[in-house]
């Protein structure tokens, strides 16, 4: 009865393929989801320690379940490293189809939100679910719950309607900033050009300039670059993530801001009965990390397969182990719904 209840899940997220030719395994049936052994081998001693303080999100699961019982849980999830792999191209960054109905499914259960670096609209192209919330330029394009949280500046907040007649609350905090960003990204975009490799991406509310393909000897010019055009412009900061140089507004806003709002517009700002998940891959991931950390509460999670200093409390070592991960979630809500 319970290998039956998977395969139907199983059939209702699209991944029939999966079942052929594959057993289905108990324990991580519905209702009785056991700890997995480590999949990969390790043999570096040094991520086999890191592991020891940042134990996988995947052999703890049960662990980490039990704390959720009676509580709300919440999704808050990264897109590039986490949904999907990190690629050499930014706009080829796809996730895959299991993901996307892994995703969709743990939505159908749990309210679940994506905060990106990414233009907000950009990730939609990617991800493609109406189920979910999407947050861009680190939290600075929100579209959240059709929820006017008073807390909040009204000039930055207003409820509008998609062209699917879906009613969201869109929250913008730098927005005033845009004029800046636009002159800013013609001027990168035209300087950037002396650097092969350099690649200009415009990410509505920050600039990201990626370097994965530009030589060695050429990473100063491009850094000089970046600094010179920075000069003139008083109110924006560097910040860097993998093989990106970030630009963003001077406001305090981060991801870990990004997350409070949400937490707030779904009607749990400072309620203890709520467990938020967030999953994460970079340095900008860390700032919601330390706001689930600060809050002793839900369960922060690095997507990395190399030990690094971070303030998540588990770790997955890829975008494979995320989409096991969220399947298990999905199994979890199953079973409680």
């Amino acid at each position: 009865m319970v290998k039956e209840n998977i395969k139907r899940l199983y059939k209702a997220m699209g991944l029939e393929k999966w079942l052929s030719g594959t057993q289905v395994d108990e324990s991580v049936s519905i209702g009785r989801i056991e700890s997995e052994p480590n999949r990969p081998n390790i043999s570096n001693d040094k991520y086999i320690s890191w592991l020891g303080e940042h134990p996988s999100a995947l052999t703890s699961f049960h662990s980490m379940m039990k704390v959720t019982e009676g509580k709300q849980i919440i999704v808050f999830l990264d897109y590039d490293g986490t949904l999907s792999p990190i690629v050499d191209d930014p706009d080829h960054a796809f996730m895959s189809d299991p993901m996307r109905a892994a995703v969709r499914e743990v939505a159908k259960h749990f309210p679940t939100a994506i905060i990106s670096g990414r233009r907000r609209d950009k990730v939609y192209e990617f991800v493609k679910l109406d189920e979910i919330y999407y947050a861009g330029s680190h939290g600075m394009d929100i579209m959240g719950p059709p929820l006017h949280v008073k807390s909040y500046d009204d000039k930055f907040q207003s409820n509008i309607i998609d062209e699917k007649g879906n009613e969201f609350t869109l929250f913008q905090p730098a927005k005033d900033y845009l004029p800046s960003i636009m002159k800013m990204l013609k001027e990168l975009k035209k300087r950037t050009c002396e650097v092969p490799g350099a690649l200009v991406e415009d990410n509505g509310f920050c600039v990201s300039v990626h370097y994965r393909h530009v030589l060695n000897k050429d990473y100063d010019i491009l850094e000089g670059i970046i600094q010179n055009v920075l000069s003139e412009y008083n109110c924006f900061h560097v910040t860097r993530g993998i093989k990106v140089i970030e630009i963003r507004p001077s406001i305090k806003w981060n991801k870990g801001d990004a997350l409070v709002y949400l937490l707030d517009t779904f009607g749990f700002d400072g309620c203890k009965d709520v467990v938020p998940i967030y999953l994460g891959d970079d340095k900008t991931d860390e700032d919601a990390f330390k706001v689930l950390a600060s809050k002793g509460q839900g369960y922060p999670i690095i997507v990395s397969s190399v030990p690094k200093e971070t303030s998540a409390s588990h770790s997955l070592r890829d975008p494979s182990e995320v989409l096991s991960f969220l399947l298990r979630l999905a199994r979890l809500g199953e079973a409680l719904h």
